[in-house]
């Protein structure tokens, strides 16, 4: 979105005479000339001299312990930054903790105020959650605060990594690795800032990646930020941004040098769509009245959202996409705001209105969906040790089946309900690999499961490839099959979870042996037996995490690397 924003700027400034200068920054990526080209357009000179006023920093590596060795669980990551959250401000130091999601944020936030109740209530007060979704005077009222310290601690998504002052902190916790070396450094630098000794604590999940670095931390020290992708091509993004740009000035085919290799064959489209119209040499929208850009979310890859509304009250409380509605704000749903608990009664997404009531709750819930992929086109494809890798556009089906009532706290499973919800259909990219069949008929003389074999070999990729790509796990899905109905073989495919994808999966094509060297590893370094959530299982599963088969896994990995 950032780099088709950019494009249509350029496009009206040089309609106008215009060429403005770009001044791009961070600090933490491996690619800046080659993504600050494909952000742009332009070409650039780097700067790499770091002039940053930075003080002392400890860095800890802070890993739940074990409440069952065998079967390599552990205390929950959520408690646990809230323990130490609390601690920090009960001890004047001024925090700001980071958790994955929305969802956690507001959890997380209710066990460091209720353990702040009981330690020192004066402070309990102190501590404010933040993310995306609140209003924007509710977010800019946070961050004056927080700046001019009258609070002490802020529980935050990703939205405070960067690009808001707020002021000098003392501690950044971060509730699990972020998904990137680049974003951990981010976080990790809010606190600290002109010159101040700081103190940065990385609390480990049940999650492989999680776990690798807590057994490997010189690995995360050793390694380079991350290269960071970007496809402007995408069309489902590019054609909203070519409505947007043909209502500011008609299109012209000379446009195509700006907007890329697309261009063109998503004008088709639009024209088909009847969005765009031609006349002459220039192509013009089909809106005259509303400006198009209104309706085009850049913060999201399917560009629609759903208002979650107080029914008590009738006032919007929140707005998310679409997409994350079908799994946070479906009926029955416990939903969090601002440390409030609201139960969802209805999901309505001809109106785009999900509704919800105050509720006291002493369980949070989450869904289970089930995920089916079709091959639509191969791209590319190549032999590595023998076995077939392939790289192309795949349809993805997914259906929220049923979601599950935990109790907080001790995250103990209650019960399981069904859901009738409309599947969601994307196109986007994927990588597969082959796994002959001939190892099947070696795993069952060794009285080893095939399926659950795949099964854990497409969980414990799909949870490392962000070691090679710029991505969160969220932003990969994965699918594993003894026999796919496209090509007849067993398969385990991960693909982009953007429609058209980002550059992901392509990334695990062109390193698909390293992928699988480090897959390896991480299987083998886990201590359990049977496959846990540090190496195997996978909290987005819609199987249950069943078949899974560990040692299954380990041969297959061994297998492919030789």
């Amino acid at each position: 979105h950032v780099s088709l924003v950019i494009r249509r700027l350029r496009r009206i400034c040089r309609y106008y005479g215009s060429s403005p200068l770009f001044v791009l920054c961070s600090a933490t990526i491996s690619n800046p000339e080659e993504h600050s080209q494909g952000l742009t357009g332009l070409d650039f000179k780097v700067v790499t001299r770091d002039g940053s006023g930075v003080g002392q920093r400890e860095f800890i590596f802070w890993n739940p312990p074990l409440k069952d060795v065998k079967k390599g669980t552990r205390k929950s990551t959520n408690a646990e930054t809230a323990m130490l959250v609390s601690e920090c401000i009960n001890h004047d130091i001024a925090t700001l903790a980071f958790t994955r999601t929305r969802r956690l944020t507001e959890l997380v936030f209710n066990y460091a105020r209720d353990r702040l109740k009981h330690i020192n209530p004066a402070k309990a007060e102190l501590i404010k959650p933040y993310r995306a979704g609140y209003l924007p005077e509710v977010r800019r009222g946070i961050e004056l605060d927080l700046a001019a310290g009258k609070l002490k601690g802020v529980i935050s998504t990703n939205a405070l990594e960067l690009g808001i002052d707020i002021g000098t902190l003392d501690a950044t916790i971060m509730a699990g690795y972020p998904g990137t070396i680049s974003s951990t450094w981010q976080q990790a630098g809010r606190s600290g800032r002109r010159g101040r000794r700081a103190l940065s604590i990385l609390v480990g999940r049940d999650d492989p990646l999680d776990q690798y670095f807590m057994h490997y931390p010189q690995s995360f020290f050793s390694r380079q930020a991350e290269n960071a992708l970007i496809n402007p091509q995408n069309e489902y993004i590019l054609k909203n941004h070519l409505v947007c740009a043909a209502w500011e000035q008609p299109l012209k085919t000379m446009d195509g040098q700006l907007f890329g290799p697309a261009f063109h064959e998503c004008l088709n489209k639009l024209e088909f769509e009847g969005k765009i119209k031609k006349r002459g040499e220039r192509w013009y929208t089909c809106s005259t009245v509303e400006n198009p850009a209104r309706k085009v979310d850049i913060r999201s890859a399917s560009g629609s959202t759903i208002s979650v509304i107080d029914v008590s009250t009738g006032t919007l409380i929140d707005s998310i996409e679409h997409s994350t509605a079908l799994f946070q704000a479906h009926p029955g749903a416990i939903y969090l705001n601002q440390g409030e608990t609201y139960l969802i009664q209805e999901l309505d997404l001809r109106t785009a209105i999900a509704s919800a009531s105050p509720v006291e709750a002493s369980y949070y819930t989450m869904a289970d969906d089930l995920t089916n992929l079709r091959i639509i086109k191969v791209i590319r494809s190549l032999q590595r040790n023998g076995f077939e890798v392939s790289f192309g556009t795949v349809e993805v089906t997914t259906s929220v089946i049923a979601f599950k009532r935990k109790e907080q706290f001790t995250e103990a499973v209650i019960d399981q309900q069904p859901l009738d919800l409309p599947e969601t259909v994307f196109v986007t990219a994927a990588v597969w690999f082959e796994v002959p069949e001939e190892i099947n008929t070696g795993l069952t003389q060794k009285g080893l499961d095939f399926a659950g074999g795949l099964h854990a070999a497409e969980h414990a990729a799909i949870s490392i490839l962000p070691l090679f790509a710029m991505c969160d796990r969220a932003d990969i899905g994965g699918v594993s099959t003894t026999r796919h109905p496209d090509t007849g073989k067993p398969q385990v495919f991960i693909y982009d979870a953007c429609p058209g994808g980002i550059g992901i999966a392509e990334k695990g094509f062109e390193l698909i042996v390293s992928l699988w060297d480090a897959t390896l590893r991480l299987i083998r370094l886990c201590p359990c037996e049977e496959g846990c959530p540090s190496c195997i299982q996978s909290p987005k599963c819609g199987n249950n995490n069943q078949p899974l088969d560990k040692k299954a896994a380990v041969e297959i990995f061994q297998r492919l690397t030789g």
